[in-house]
């Protein structure tokens, strides 16, 4: 898949995965009255569980068990997890907790270009991809 369809499909799989990360961050927010960190940790790990869901059918076509990309999802996820923990810290030391959304977005933007390099290259890269970017 060539790479601009393929980012195409992440980013609007990113949109879903979004919704289900924002979802649970303002909920937990505002009506659990949790703190940021925590609240956006928490949305982050959901949204991650629907990325994988959908990106490994539909952005990188896979069909390998999931024991072979479960684990390298969960890696590149936890980067990006431990990422988000600290631009939120960084972003919220600088603007305060009123602007937690704008700082969200920010950091959602920075790491879905992690996740994306990272999972293309590594977690979801066939075995063709491989052999064609290093031919013997």
């Amino acid at each position: 898949m060539p790479i601009i369809r393929q980012f195409s499909s992440f980013f609007v799989i990113g949109l879903i995965s979004v919704a289900a990360h924002y979802s649970v961050l303002v909920g937990l927010k505002t009506f659990a009255h949790w703190s940021v960190i925590p609240a956006t940790l928490c949305g982050f790990v959901c949204g991650g569980i629907v990325s994988y869901i959908l990106n490994r059918r539909h952005t990188f076509g896979e069909d390998r068990p999931h024991s072979e990309t479960g684990w390298r999802f969960a890696v590149v996820t936890s980067a990006g997890f431990f990422l988000t923990w600290g631009l939120m810290h960084l972003f919220l030391s600088l603007v305060g907790e009123a602007l937690y959304l704008p700082a969200q977005l920010v950091t959602t933007g920075i790491v879905m270009f992690w996740n994306f390099g990272a999972n293309r290259i590594w977690t979801f890269r066939t075995q063709r991809a491989s052999s064609e970017a290093y031919p013997s």
